[in-house]
């Protein structure tokens, strides 16, 4: 159902109360989401973006009895996944003859999503799209934010941003904007969102945060593909992009570990002991890999100024758990973080050494060899391993 951000501009999107992962299932979606598609009705109609191929039959059909789907002037498309584009193919379908505005690199995705030949009209950063009634789209590109094709689109006169997934969040609600939903929750999600697709391009946000604020152009609203519109003082989620994109860390540390018979879990808890004792202002949030979720787990670490990450030693390797919790890290390329690995043993102890190169190899500066406990630890080994995080807080101070 249509809704009105401006006397010009409306949501046509898809809130998905059901969504639980995302990204095939490499991202939790514990509070759904949505997917945010814009109309404008000025001189001209022009589409921003569709929503989700399920959704497809459904979105046109809604256009359709808004009296938009004949209205249409052309299509931007700002993304081609298919949490965008989806329904683009059924659109076109029926709409045959609308342009499709994208950047080169989104033709190259649209072709390959839907291969199909659309009337493709390629734009780039500064190019226009006049909108009639002294107003306009004005394109620019955001390569790696976070595909190549990215790109935003202001409308001039009303002020928006489309700002495609940059400043969204995996929120599902029928409230549209910012302040009309609950500030923590929405927080929580912004940050999640940042921290598990945003991160490795830190440095690419901020060059293009910086870019579009030389611009100086006045902002009323953010209308972001994911989640709420910034309306309410928008500006505020950009400052918080600017923080998260630089090295980002809150006086906190996180422990993630997975363990087999209990072992490398009490050193966990005594490290986590350990550590608020040493430092009592520190947040200390401690996660088993196998049975919490991974990706709030990875915001953790985003969130965090150091990591202890642990594994007993199996086949002389790590816990599945482990090893894919690093190759994620690995991926997601954080920066200014300190860390060290532990884990428990019977013979041959490997683990907390490839702990250690891998946290080494993914960026994080690893303080110390880290800590070994032979078999389930003995009290003696509790108490070196409470010693232990004592002086590791010390060194992440």
């Amino acid at each position: 159902m249509k809704k009105s951000l401006t006397a010009t501009v409306s949501w046509v999107g898809k809130v998905d109360w059901d969504l639980t992962h995302f990204h095939g299932d490499e991202y939790s979606t514990h509070k759904g989401s949505s997917y945010n598609s814009y109309v404008i009705e000025e001189g001209k109609t022009v589409l921003v973006d569709t929503v989700w191929k399920p959704f497809a039959k459904e979105f046109v059909d809604n256009l359709e009895a808004e009296g938009l789907l004949g209205k249409l002037d052309a299509i931007v498309a700002q993304h081609a996944e298919s949490d965008h584009s989806g329904a683009m193919p059924e659109l076109l379908r029926r709409r045959p003859d609308l342009p499709v505005y994208c950047t080169a690199n989104g033709v190259k995705s649209l072709r390959g999503h839907y291969h199909q030949d659309w009337d493709f009209h390629v734009v780039k950063t500064g190019d226009e799209l006049d909108l009639g009634n002294g107003k306009k789209l004005v394109f620019v590109e955001a390569p790696m934010l976070h595909w190549p094709d990215s790109m935003f689109s202001y409308m001039t006169g009303d002020a928006i941003l489309f700002s495609n997934d940059a400043f969204g969040q995996h929120l599902a609600t029928e409230k549209l904007f910012n302040d009309l939903v609950d500030q923590d929750e929405l927080y929580d999600e912004a940050i999640k969102y940042y921290a598990n697709i945003l991160t490795p391009f830190s440095a690419l946000v901020k060059a293009k945060i910086d870019f579009v604020l030389s611009l100086k152009l006045p902002l009323n609203m953010i209308a972001t593909s994911h989640g709420v519109i910034w309306r309410d003082n928008p500006a505020q989620i950009v400052l918080k992009y600017l923080e998260w994109c630089q090295d980002y860390r809150e006086d906190r540390v996180t422990i993630l570990y997975d363990t087999m018979w209990e072992g490398t879990r009490a050193l966990a808890d005594t490290f986590a002991r350990a550590i608020s004792d040493a430092s009592p202002s520190t947040t200390v949030v401690s996660h088993c890999l196998s049975k919490f979720d991974k990706n709030d787990a990875l915001t953790d670490v985003f969130r965090s100024k150091a990591l202890l990450l642990g594994s007993p030693t199996v086949g002389k390797g790590l816990l599945t758990a482990v090893a894919g919790t690093l190759e994620e890290i690995k991926g997601l390329r954080f920066t200014g973080k300190k860390a060290a690995a532990f884990g428990t043993y019977g013979w041959s102890g490997e683990s907390v050494g490839i702990i250690g190169s891998a946290l080494k190899a993914a960026g994080f500066d690893v303080v110390d060899d880290g800590f070994k406990a032979l078999w389930n630890p003995d009290d003696e080994a509790l108490k070196a391993a409470y010693e232990y995080g004592k002086a590791f807080a010390a060194k992440v101070t």
